[in-house]
Formats: structure tokens, sequence, C-alpha cells
């Protein structure tokens, strides 16, 4: 009988179940593609967020040190101020590896341009542009097309004001790690009338343009070059001067923030097994002698502001797409409830109790909250994964776990949703509900 009640109140107000499951349906979807989005948003936008640069600064240790005393600088001469360009393939053996998107060492160095009296001054910096290094059995590649994927690489078309023809675009584009080519600064480009594939007579080297460099930054006005090429002009072969690192992190917390040495070995290990740019940094410093990795700050704390806030905005949309369901479905009982108030006095009047007929309403309710949390689930799993790839260009992965737990949001709704019109319903008086009275 109770199963038939069910049955008939469905059949008879096929309009307002269907008011009812489709607001919860509604107010699912947005909660299951917000928190599908949410759960996987972290990787997506941190790799997005990688695009605007490294995120930690590697340094000699001797960098660290400035002390003066009575006016004299104390720090120690800076000859011996250098990483070594084999310990960088160590990166890839700490714990957070896979976190780590590239690196580029840097080594800048003075050189004379020309020769004679026409000769000038200029900065050449060595780095990697895609080099390939192994570690173990583990090969991989890095360098600044991956940390720096904004400097822009032009051809050049001539300049309009040199004479002669325009060089031949073939020979121009990123220049292998292992020759002899450079990208010249744009503004120093314009300045010397050189264009790509042109030589330059570079401290006494003959070095070939392969392209002109666009960064916005200080290196328009630098020569960049394959690191050896540095290394060589320097005398100093193996020297790196600093390196940029950019890693996948998560945003600062209590626990991101402490010194490790006053934690606990429990808190440590959490700490240290934590994805935090500082653990990231301590890990740095443990593979490479000699060193000091530290947060380039502005970067990493914008990473964490922007991520929060995305999730908050995310966690926003959801409680007001539930908030919005809980108030159409409390709107479409109340009314269902209220013209059915003749069946709820008859019903008390045959003995019915307060409890029998709140359980049927609430059997409604349930039913209601599994076909829509059902179909929301269904509806949501698709925006989210269209919101993947129209925004990160990539798919969002739907847990299974996920599935018990927007039917419990559903149920959750829907309840909350009833809970006042059900509550009106077992306290109709069956003598004024079958006199039609409210």
């Amino acid at each position: 009988m109770f199963p038939r009640l069910v049955y008939e109140s469905f059949r008879r107000q096929t309009r307002r179940k269907l008011l009812a499951g489709v607001a919860i349906t509604l107010g699912v979807a947005v909660a299951t593609a917000m928190i599908a989005v949410a759960t996987d948003i972290g990787d997506k936008i941190n790799r997005e967020l990688r695009s605007y640069g490294a995120n930690l600064l590697v340094t000699p240790q001797e960098d660290t040190l400035d002390v003066e005393i009575g006016g004299v600088n104390l720090k120690p001469p800076s000859d011996g101020a250098y990483l070594n360009e084999a310990d960088l393939p160590k990166i890839r053996g700490t714990f957070w590896h896979h976190n780590i998107v590239g690196f580029s060492p840097m080594l800048p160095v003075t050189v004379k341009l020309g020769t004679g009296q026409g000769a000038q001054d200029a900065t050449l910096v060595g780095t990697y542009f895609n080099k390939s290094l192994s570690f173990g059995k583990d090969d991989f590649t890095t360098g600044v097309k991956i940390t720096n994927p904004w400097w822009k690489l032009s051809c050049g078309a001539g300049s309009s004001t040199r004479p002669g023809p325009v060089p031949d675009s073939s020979a121009c584009g990123w220049p292998d790690d292992n020759s002899q080519n450079i990208l010249l600064g744009e503004r120093l480009a314009t300045k010397l009338g050189k264009e790509p594939g042109d030589t330059l007579e570079v401290s006494g080297r003959r070095l070939t343009i392969s392209g002109i460099l666009s960064t916005g930054a200080a290196e328009d006005d630098q020569i960049v070059a394959p690191l050896a090429v540095a290394q060589e002009i320097l005398g100093k072969p193996g020297a790196v001067r600093r390196l940029y690192v950019s890693a996948m992190t998560k945003p600062e917390d209590a626990l991101a923030v402490r010194d490790p040495k006053t934690m606990t070995p429990e808190v440590y290990d959490r700490w240290y097994c934590s994805p935090y740019v500082q653990s990231i940094a301590y890990q740095l410093q443990e593979v490479i002698p000699h060193s000091h990795a530290e947060q380039i700050r502005q970067v990493a704390q914008n990473e964490g502001t922007v991520l929060s806030r995305i999730k908050g905005l995310m966690l926003l949309v959801t409680f007001a797409a539930l908030f919005a369901s809980a108030l159409a479905v409390s709107a479409a009982m109340a009314t269902a409830i209220y013209e059915r108030r003749v069946e709820v006095g008859l019903m008390k009047a045959l003995g019915a109790g307060n409890l029998v007929v709140a359980a049927l309403f609430f059997a409604e309710a349930l039913l209601l909250a599994l076909i829509g949390g059902v179909t929301g689930f269904a509806a949501g799993s698709l925006l989210a994964r269209q919101i993947g790839r129209s925004i990160f260009n990539s798919q969002i992965s739907i847990e299974p776990v996920l599935f018990p737990i927007i039917l419990a949001i559903a149920i959750f709704v829907t309840f909350a949703g009833s809970a006042a019109a059900i509550r009106r319903a077992v306290k109709f008086d069956p003598v004024f509900a079958l006199r039609g009275e409210a």
C-alpha cells in the first residue's frame, strides 16, 4: 500500500514533482561540476601559472653571507661563488621531482663586442635552451623554453635601414645547447644593426646569431648563449651563477612557514612530504651542495592567492546553487502538500499517525533526490569535462567516490527544502483538512 501511495503521488502531481526534480538536478549538476573541477584544478592551475616563470631561485651559499663591521664588508670573495653544473641533474632525485616542471641555470659574463677601439662592453648570459640531461635511468629535457615560455624568438625581416640582402630565415631558430650560436636581445640587435644569420665578434670568438630575443626585460640588451659558451669565455668549466626552478606547489598555510629545525619528527615528515615551495626549496639545498634556495616571493604568493580565490569562488557558486535548489524544492513541496491536505486528513482520520504521514512525504522526497541526484551527477560530469576542455585544454577526471557524496548532497538538500512543508503537513487537523480548510 505504501509504495502505491508514493506512485500515485508522482502520477497525479507530475508537474509539481517535475519542477522539484529539475531544481534538484540543476543544483546537483552545478555542485558536481564545481566539486569535480575544484578537486582536479590544483595541478592544472599550477601548470597554467608556470607560464609566469620560475618560482624558486637557487644561488651559491656564499651569496647569502653579507656581514659589515665598521663599514667594512666581510662578505667572502665571490671567485668561488658558483654552483656546479654537474649537480643540477640531481634535482630529479628529490622527493617532489615530478612537481618540478623545469629549471634553467644562468651564468652572466661581461664580454667585449668587436675588436680594437670600437669594442664595447656587453653582458652575455649562458643558459640551457632545451638541454637533454639524465639522472640514473631518467632522461629529460629542461631549459628556458620550459621555464621562460614568454620569451619570444624573432627571425627578423631585414632592417629597413640596413643595406644588402635579407638574411636567410632558415638560419633562424633556438640555438642548440652544444653549438656556438647565440640569441641577440632586440634592443642590442637594433643598436648593432644585426640580424639572424650574421656573425658577432664576442671576446675574440665569432658566434653566429640564430635569432632575435624579446623578453621585455634585461635580456633585450644582452646576449643569450649556451651555458658552455659562457663557461668557456669565463674560463670556469661547469660554473653556474644562479638557477631558476619552476615547480608546482600548494598554497602556504601555517605548517608551510614553520622552521623545520623546530618540528617534531612526525610534523617534519608531513612538512617534507607536502609540495610547499619551502619544502621543495629545502630539498633542492639537500641535493645541490653549498647552495641556498628560496622562493621568488611575488610569484609564489600570487599563485597561492589565485588558487585560493578560484577555489573560494567555486565553493560560493556551489553553495548558491544548492541553496537555490533547496528553496525551489521547498516551494514545490509546500504547494504539493497543500493541494493534498484532504488526502492527509483522510489518512489521519483512518488512524495514520504523524510518523506515517511524515514517512510518506520523506519517501517521496528521497525518490526525488535519488532521481535528481543521478541525473544531476551525469549532467555535472559533462559540464566539468566541458570546463576542462574549454578553460584548461585538458580532461577533468571524475573520481568514483564523488558519486555517493553527490547523492548525499542531493538527499540533504531535498530533505532540507521539504522539512518545513512536511512539518506543516503532519500538523494538519483532519477535521479542518477534510472540510478543505487550511
